[in-house]
């Protein structure tokens, strides 16, 4: 990726976390970052692919943030607390409405979308996989509760944007945490070797 086309798309990430996303064309998201619309298009292609880019770049950030609270070698359950107060920030909600606007246009395989597809789950889904390796466990369980995590928070993120209900949309959150991070009981390793 260039240089100007980075620039351009923390620009662009700026001023749409501000104004928010949905209707804004081209030449409005254009001249909100102070370039012309041909500029976007001569990076990005589409508005669409420019929104997906926008996506992809908040998902990137947010990865880069759950690594470093992991770096701290701390207590798991209390990691995915402190990562849940983080994605579900309500600065943030503007880019978490796209992400999931995106991610319904992904459900009919609008071609724009390709690379949020190839990316939306295995972006998050290998990583979370490792750090649970790491902490101890089986990699075909973490593999299960990697995936299980991130659908169960992408459900309480799309919970608290249509609810607003933040207190018990939290708790959720850390129950989410700690079930995740709990070791197996003796029924479950047997229904896992089942």
């Amino acid at each position: 990726m260039s240089a100007a086309r980075e620039a351009l798309l923390d620009r662009c990430l700026a001023y749409l976390q501000e104004t928010g996303f949905s209707d804004l064309s081209v030449r409005e998201i254009a001249a909100g970052v102070g370039t012309s619309h041909r500029m976007l298009i001569y990076h990005f292609g589409t508005r669409e692919q420019l929104l997906v880019a926008v996506v992809e770049r908040v998902e990137a950030i947010q990865r880069a943030a759950l690594a470093d609270l992991v770096s701290s070698d701390g207590d798991l359950a209390e990691v995915g607390r402190q990562f849940w107060r983080r994605v579900s920030d309500p600065a943030l909600a503007p880019a978490t409405r796209l992400f999931f606007e995106i991610y319904s246009h992904a459900l009919y395989r609008r071609p724009w979308t390709d690379s949020f597809r190839d990316a939306v789950v295995a972006a998050w889904a290998e990583p979370l996989t490792e750090l649970l390796v790491q902490r101890g466990l089986d990699p075909a369980e973490a593999r299960r509760r990697a995936r299980l995590g991130l659908a169960a928070a992408r459900g309480l993120i799309l919970d608290l944007l249509v609810t607003g209900e933040r207190e018990i949309v939290d708790a959720a959150g850390d129950l989410l945490s700690e079930l995740l991070t709990q070791p197996l009981t003796a029924t479950a390793r047997a229904l896992v070797a089942e």
